[in-house]
């Protein structure tokens, strides 16, 4: 369990393997543990978790989060059950799978996944054989893709979807000693009311707090737009922004899949709403970011209320120089927008996305809003004509502030084989493609980072090693060469073909077999 620093996006350098540096390097830039308390309590802890810990207090279940390297202790003294939660158990979603088959290695978020595990199965087997494992998350749906897991690690129950409306009865269920269903799915009818959401009662990983969920673009590639749309009262907000900074957090995140939606009317920014929610923010924290939000929303909220600029004036003041976000570029393709995220462009036509994503960068490079954006390789009913759309806007960005990493489109069935890596079909254009947005980010990397992410002189030593990194990459890609690309992703993927009879270095070679009946919650 880590904050990472402070700093949000190091967490991606946990997504994949050590490259270039020692492990123990490696990690101690991007996740150095988290303090805990005599309890083995973190003093910061995922935000998600922060939410079922708090639903299963208020429902009167003596439940706390507790780091993992303390664990052993609770399960020696008969704890009844361990709910775990993870953004991405097995290192299938991206960018964890790009870097997988980019490099053949094992990302680190997995490696210490597994382990832990392998750990928790130990303890299990030798203090507690009656102790149950319940797994959920936004990475939940990964069990069901590697059900020999699910055996291997004697998992009771997935919990797919919003988990606190369950997580209550669940814990009942286990306390009384009835049969825990398989599976169950919270699906959009099942999810909590804004007055069934639990107050977070210790403080969450840098500050993050939630402002509402949903979204309504209805991207075809995104599960988020199954959720119902929910935004949270500024009083509810307020609650967890005191919890945060009362313990000494002065930097946070406000999370969303499209932050200035909040309170809009459809697609509709509500200014009013928007200026009273970052007011309410900088009233608790320093320096406010967000996690993600559309290039469609921040274009057309500039365009119509000046939105981009009037939150700026709000938040960069002395003590904040800029506000880090995620964004999704996806393709340059107007034709392949128009077919799976025509909602994405909205309320712009297809055909205008190219110059809908151009301008919104060059609003948040004005405003220094710094994106770290994707771009998808692989959509369904892409050509080779849409990868180089795709690429041409890549290069018309290139003076804008801001990062660009390629994610490969995975279907779902493929990683139901342990050899999903073949489903992965890349082109000379998608070589291209990753060059150019690898070019781009070290473009703006050493700027970003020097000048933005990490400055002062607490952060000099991590500053040094971020840009020797760099610089070891620069001097990489210097050498590579669209053919080169290719080759080194064909080496990684007949390494990983090798090894496929094997999920790991954990976990035994299991014959793929069976698909155990499950209970679905609708």
């Amino acid at each position: 369990m880590s904050n990472h620093r402070g700093r949000e996006f190091l967490g991606f350098m946990t997504t994949a393997p050590p490259v270039g540096l020692p492990e123990r390097l490696w990690n101690w830039m991007a996740m150095p543990k988290i303090a805990v308390d005599g309890y083995g309590r973190p003093l910061q802890a995922p935000y998600g978790l922060r939410k079922i810990e708090a639903a299963l207090q208020d429902g009167g279940i003596a439940a706390a989060i507790i780091d993992p390297d303390h664990i052993e202790k609770y399960i020696k003294n008969g704890a009844k059950a361990v709910f775990i939660g993870h953004h991405d158990y097995f290192a299938f979603n991206p960018p964890s799978s790009e870097y997988w088959l980019v490099t053949g290695e094992e990302p680190i978020n997995r490696r210490s996944f597994m382990k832990f595990m392998a750990r928790l199965l130990d303890y299990k087997r030798r203090y507690n054989p009656d102790l149950k494992i319940v797994v959920g998350g936004p990475a939940a749906w990964q069990w069901l893709y590697v059900p020999e897991y699910l055996r291997r690690f004697e998992v009771d129950t997935i919990v797919e979807g919003e988990g606190e409306s369950v997580a209550v009865e669940l814990a009942r269920m286990i306390l009384e000693g009835r049969k825990l269903p398989r599976l169950v799915v919270v699906g959009p009818r099942d999810v909590p009311g804004l007055s069934e959401i639990p107050t977070i009662k210790a403080p969450s990983i840098n500050g993050l707090v939630e402002i509402m969920r949903g979204c309504p673009r209805r991207c075809s590639f995104c599960s988020v737009t199954l959720r119902a749309l929910r935004y949270y009262t500024l009083e509810m907000i307020e609650a967890e922004l005191k919890v945060n900074a009362e313990s000494g957090t002065r930097e946070g995140i406000l999370h969303s899949d499209d932050v200035p939606l909040y309170g809009a009317k459809g697609l509709e920014p509500n200014m009013e709403a928007l200026v009273k929610l970052h007011m309410l923010a900088k009233k608790y924290y320093h320096e406010v970011s967000w996690s993600h939000a559309s290039l469609a929303t921040v274009l057309y909220g500039e365009t119509r209320y000046r939105m981009i600029s009037r939150l700026a004036e709000i938040l960069l003041d002395g003590r904040q120089k800029y506000v880090g976000l995620q964004t999704g570029i996806e393709t340059g393709s107007p034709r392949l927008a128009e077919r799976v995220m025509p909602g994405k462009v909205a309320p712009y036509k297809p055909e205008m996305w190219p110059e809908v994503v151009r301008e919104a960068f060059q609003i948040m490079h004005d405003n220094k809003f710094i994106p770290a954006a994707t771009v998808i390789l692989g959509l369904p009913g892409e050509t080779a004509d849409d990868v180089v759309r795709t690429i041409e806007l890549i290069e018309d960005l290139k003076s804008y502030r801001s990062l660009i990493v390629p994610m490969f489109f995975v279907p779902m069935g493929a990683l139901r084989r342990g050899d999903w890596f073949t489903s992965v079909h890349l082109t000379r254009e998608h070589a291209e493609l990753m060059l150019v947005t690898l070019r781009h980010s070290l473009k703006w990397v050493k700027d970003i980072i020097k000048n933005y992410y990490a400055t002062g002189a607490k952060m000099a030593p991590l500053r040094v090693l971020l840009l020797r990194f760099v610089k070891m990459i620069e001097n990489f890609a210097s050498t590579l060469t669209p053919d080169r690309v290719l080759y080194y992703i064909e080496r990684s993927r007949k390494k990983l073909i090798e090894r496929s009879g094997d999920r790991g270095p954990i976990v035994e070679k299991i014959k793929r077999k069976m698909r155990a009946p499950v209970e679905v919650r609708l």
